[in-house]
């Protein structure tokens, strides 16, 4: 089952990455590192009725944006980074894809599913 997940989302990244013309790397850490945490950022504002959260994320990323001189090698580095952090988790008994498929792939979905039931409470 985790193969299955990981091709899925691989693929998933894989084809948007070919529709924006970035490549797996950048477009991994645009979903993973920006729009993720940004999307989360809504919903707990949202929740907590304010719009600090998302306005500080914003100012961060245009800081990024207009701050990162290479964007292709900023995220060849830091997927490399993420990498050996999944493969970190092979010392206990996992593997690449199975420790993406839990923190990359459970994890946020979990913590979608405890934002959305605050959310729609």
């Amino acid at each position: 089952m985790n193969n299955i997940i990981f091709n899925f989302v691989a693929n998933a990244l894989s084809y948007i990455g070919r529709k924006t013309n970035l490549t797996y790397n950048e477009i991994n850490i645009v979903v993973y590192y920006f729009l993720i945490p940004f999307s989360w950022l809504i919903m707990l504002d949202i929740i907590f009725d304010f719009h600090y959260l998302k306005i500080g994320f914003a100012i961060y990323c245009f800081g990024f944006a207009v701050g990162c001189r290479n964007f292709k090698t900023y995220s060849d580095w830091l997927f490399n980074k993420s990498v050996s952090f999944l493969n970190y988790f092979n010392r206990f008994g996992s593997n690449y894809v199975a420790s993406s498929v839990w923190i990359c792939v459970s994890i946020p979905f979990f913590i979608y599913v405890i934002l959305c039931i605050i959310l729609f409470k």
